[in-house]
């Protein structure tokens, strides 16, 4: 057998080097166009004016990041802030003059979107809201920070999806630990050809809490109408979710209820998920499938307390996802290959490669092995960081969360929320961007590539040609299988 061009010391020098350099941000840079105007508008010696969208528990995560770059010297200025809660823009405003800021405060983004001294914009609000602010702002010829998932529904993942591309802008969507090195680190270990043929990558959200998940974020007396714009909370003049009563518990634990989120799917899956998605070069699912249920936290939530999601790809390979928020123990986060696993432990540093026996792959230098990625200390921080570096670089496709991946993300975990909800597996046809309910032409297309003896397909960027045995190929004694022409024995 040809062995791999690409050793493994090499990969390893490769890795450290990059993960060493620009604050750990390892990422593929691809050209992207931009005009004269946004160029003239970022220019590194230019501050960045940023306005923040929703400042409840994550807003102010996004104010503190920003804050403490600018105390580091980066050309930062916090300059508005928006949340439909007084309490809550309130206590941003006051963080930001602390720091010797004077935002504008306001209840409604519309107010900010037409005032050219606003540069970037962070959308930070309950998930029915990201798309429609991000559209407006991309529209507004803003750069946008929108936390994950990028967008509540399936449709509008690829509404922003095209908006982005059309705009010009930088966009980052916030699964932060994308910014973590390892995953490109990986990737580019399995299309080195380690793995072999990539077959499945399994991941898990595991959490528990005495008070019930989403509960623990509390209710309190001001929470009335008066300090609250609960026609915008909801969004009812943009069709974004039923015209209901107002009701503490819905606007403080919205993740609870399917009109504002779809729980475990987006807000735990989509983390998960997205990482996994960076690791294999996988993007958009053939066929995704999901089952769970509320098996413990019968306390007026809609979504489950326990869900397993299992999305298969045309590129041959399966990603499963699980959660239950009834118990934190863990199982591994990994990706299968035919030569070996890597495995992640989310507390350290890197992956593990774990080789299958040599009996299988007649491969008896594999050795297990760690492979070093540094951490970022701080991962929001460093995902600001690569978002910042490709705003001055005026690269779009430098950021480590680009909505081209965000999307994928969007698609899998809402077709898995549907499959949960409706009964209905459900296939993806990238070509129209449309979902259909799943048929039996499904495994009968992986039949047919067994029967003519096809060679197996693979994500991105793999080199089968150089670095896999052809061992799907039938041994020599099956030629005596058959079928029989005549009546003469094959074995004959």
């Amino acid at each position: 057998m040809e062995k791999p061009s690409y050793s493994r010391r090499d990969f390893m020098k490769s890795t450290a080097a990059q993960a060493a350099s620009a604050g750990a941000v390892v990422g593929v840079i691809a050209s992207g166009a931009v005009n004269a105007a946004a160029a003239k508008a970022t220019a590194a010696n230019s501050a960045l004016r940023v306005a923040f969208w929703g400042t409840g528990a994550r807003g102010q995560n996004h104010i503190d990041a920003v804050l403490k770059l600018k105390s580091q010297g980066r050309n930062l200025e916090a300059v508005a802030v928006c949340d439909v809660f007084a309490k809550h823009r309130e206590n941003a405003a006051q963080r930001i003059q602390k720091q010797g800021g004077q935002p504008l405060v306001t209840g409604d983004y519309r107010e900010l979107l037409d005032r050219h001294d606003i540069d970037v914009v962070v959308v930070s609000t309950p998930d029915h809201w990201h798309a429609r602010m991000t559209l407006d702002a991309l529209a507004a010829g803003k750069h946008v920070y929108c936390e994950k998932p990028m967008t509540h529904t399936l449709e509008e993942s690829q509404q922003v999806l095209a908006a982005w591309r059309k705009s010009g802008r930088v966009m980052q969507v916030g699964c932060q630990r994308t910014s973590d090195g390892r995953w490109q680190a990986a990737h580019e270990y399995l299309c080195a050809g380690h793995l072999g043929k990539v077959v499945q990558a399994q991941t898990e959200y595991f959490r528990n809490s005495g008070i019930g998940q989403w509960r623990y974020i509390g209710l309190s007396r001001d929470m009335t109408p008066s300090h609250i714009d609960w026609p915008m909370f909801l969004g009812t003049e943009y069709g974004l979710s039923p015209d209901v009563p107002f009701d503490r518990a819905l606007f403080a634990q919205w993740r609870c209820y399917w009109p504002f989120s779809s729980g475990i799917y987006s807000e735990l899956f989509v983390h998960r998920l997205t990482e996994l998605l960076l690791a294999t070069g996988l993007r958009y699912p053939k066929r995704v499938t999901s089952g769970g249920g509320i098996f413990l936290e019968y306390d007026g939530r809609d979504v489950p307390d326990t869900a397993t999601l299992i999305a298969d790809y045309a590129e041959g390979c399966q990603l499963v996802v699980s959660s239950t928020l009834c118990n934190d123990y863990p199982f591994d986060v990994c990706l299968r290959g035919h030569y070996g696993t890597l495995r992640f432990d989310l507390s350290k540093d890197g992956f593990d490669f774990l080789p299958q026996r040599p009996q299988v792959t007649r491969m008896r230098d594999l050795r297990p092995e760690h492979i070093s990625v540094p951490k970022p200390q701080d991962e929001t921080l460093a995902h600001w960081e690569n978002f910042l570096q490709a705003i001055h670089s005026n690269q779009p496709s430098l950021c480590h969360n680009t909505p081209e991946l965000g999307a994928a993300a969007v698609v899998t975990t809402a077709l898995g929320a549907a499959s949960y909800r409706q009964g209905v597996v459900w296939e993806w046809d990238s070509a129209t961007q449309r979902a259909m309910p799943s048929n039996p032409a499904y495994a009968q297309g992986w039949e047919a590539l067994s029967q003519s003896q096809s060679l197996p397909s693979h994500p991105a960027g793999w080199q089968p040609s150089v670095t896999h045995r052809s061992q799907q190929r039938p041994p020599d004694y099956q030629k005596l299988a058959g079928p029989w022409q005549s009546e003469i024995d094959p074995a004959s």
